[in-house]
C-alpha cells in the first residue's frame, strides 16, 4: 500500500481538450504528462494496472460530444482522462477476484497507468495462447457484440441470407465469418476495392460490394439477394438502411449496431421506407453489448475452438504508442483502419 516516501512515476495520458462537433479532430485531444505513485491506498479494493492495448470504437465518439448528450452516455468533460476497452497487467491488487501480475481486459483509462476502481467491470485473461490484443476485439467486445448481434438479436436458420454494412470493420468481420460457419449465405458492403477484396478472398464472404461505386444502392442489393434479405446487420445507417428496407424478406430481422454514417452530420438523415416494417412484419432491434456480458463464456467456448483450428481470420490494424491514439480514433470515421484499430502502449 502506498508510503509517504513512495516514488511516484510519469504517466502520460490522452485528455479531452474540447468537445466534438461533426467530425473528430487531433485537436480535440491532447496528449499530457502527469505522475502517480504505482501503490494502492491502504484499504482499497481497485486495481492498479499497467495498459497495453488500447481498443479504438466509433461509440467514444458519443462520449466526446457536447454535454446535452443523455445521461447514461456518461459524456467526457473538457479536459477529463478519455477512457475506453483495453488490456492491461495489474501491478497491485486489493480486489479478491485478481492478484498481481494477472492480464485482464475491461475499461480503463487511455494512459501508461490507470487505478480501476469497479474491477467487477473487468474479466480476468484466462487463455494467453492467443495474441494479447485479440482482448481489444475478437476476445472482447468487438467479438462479443458480432456474438450477441448475430445470435441473440437476429436467432438465424441455416441457409438465410445475411447482409452485413461497413463488413470489413472489426465487427463486420466478425459478423461474416460466424454467419458463413453457421451456414448462410453472406454478403457484405465496403468503401474500398481492397475492402472488399479482403472480404471476399479472405473473410469467405459469398460476394461483397464497394458502395462507393454504386450509383443505386437498392439495385445493388437486389443484384446480390435477388430473392430478399433474411438478417441486415446495421452498422451504416442512412441511404444505405433506406435501401435494404426495399430488400428485407417477410419477417426479416435488423440488428442495429451503429450508425457510423449518421455519427458526424449537424442534421441526421431521415428514412422514407419505413412502411416496409409493416408490409414485411420486419423486426429492428438495438443492442449494447454490456446487456449480453453474462454469456461471455458460452461466446468463449465457441469462439476458442474456431481460433485454433483456423476458421476464423481477424484482422487488426495497429497504431504503436499513446501519442499516436486521437489519430487511431479519428481515422475510424474516414474509414483508414482495415480491421480492429488497436493501439499498442506498451509491449512490456
Amino acid at each position: 500500500m502506498a508510503g509517504e516516501n513512495e516514488e511516484a512515476v510519469r504517466n502520460k495520458q490522452v485528455i479531452l481538450r474540447d468537445h466534438v462537433s461533426g467530425f473528430p479532430k487531433d485537436t480535440n485531444m491532447e496528449l499530457r504528462e502527469s505522475t502517480m505513485k504505482l501503490r494502492l491506498l491502504e484499504g482499497s479494493n481497485g486495481l492498479l494496472v499497467k495498459n497495453l492495448y488500447l481498443s479504438c470504437d466509433p461509440y467514444m465518439k458519443f462520449r466526446m460530444t457536447k454535454p446535452d448528450v443523455p445521461d447514461y452516455v456518461q459524456a467526457f468533460r473538457p479536459g477529463s482522462l478519455i477512457t475506453g476497452y483495453g488490456v492491461a497487467r495489474v501491478l497491485e491488487s486489493g480486489h479478491p477476484d485478481f492478484k498481481k501480475g494477472d492480464l485482464l481486459w475491461g475499461l480503463t483509462g487511455w494512459e501508461e497507468y490507470t487505478l480501476i476502481t469497479a474491477p467487477e467491470t473487468c474479466f480476468k485473461i484466462e487463455h494467453t495462447n492467443v495474441p494479447l490484443s485479440y482482448y481489444t476485439g475478437l476476445l472482447g467486445t468487438t467479438g462479443m457484440t458480432a456474438y450477441a448481434g448475430f445470435f441473440e438479436v437476429c436467432s438465424p436458420k441455416k441457409g438465410e441470407t445475411v447482409f452485413i454494412s461497413a463488413a470489413s470493420g472489426a465487427v463486420g468481420q466478425l459478423v461474416g465469418q460466424f454467419a458463413k460457419l453457421f451456414g448462410c449465405y453472406v454478403v457484405g458492403s465496403a468503401g474500398s476495392k481492397e475492402k472488399v477484396d479482403l472480404l471476399k478472398n479472405k473473410f469467405g464472404f459469398d460476394d461483397a460490394f464497394n458502395y462507393k461505386e454504386e450509383l443505386d444502392l437498392d439495385a445493388a442489393l437486389k443484384r446480390c439477394f435477388p430473392e430478399g434479405i433474411d438478417i441486415y446487420f446495421e452498422n451504416v445507417g442512412g441511404k444505405m438502411l433506406d435501401a435494404v428496407l426495399l430488400s428485407m424478406k417477410l419477417h426479416g430481422r435488423i440488428a442495429v449496431c451503429g450508425m457510423i454514417s449518421q455519427y458526424n452530420l449537424e442534421q441526421p438523415e431521415g428514412i422514407h421506407n419505413l412502411t416496409n416494417f409493416i408490409l414485411k412484419r420486419i423486426r429492428m432491434e438495438g443492442f449494447v453489448v454490456s446487456d449480453y456480458y453474462h454469456l461471455y463464456p458460452k461466446f468463449l467456448e465457441m469462439v476458442l475452438p474456431q481460433i485454433k483450428e483456423g476458421k476464423i481470420v481477424y484482422v487488426e490494424d495497429t497504431a504503436e504508442g499513446l501519442e499516436n491514439a486521437p489519430t487511431a480514433l479519428i481515422g475510424l470515421f474516414s474509414g483508414r483502419n482495415v480491421g480492429k484499430q488497436v493501439v499498442v502502449v506498451s509491449h512490456e
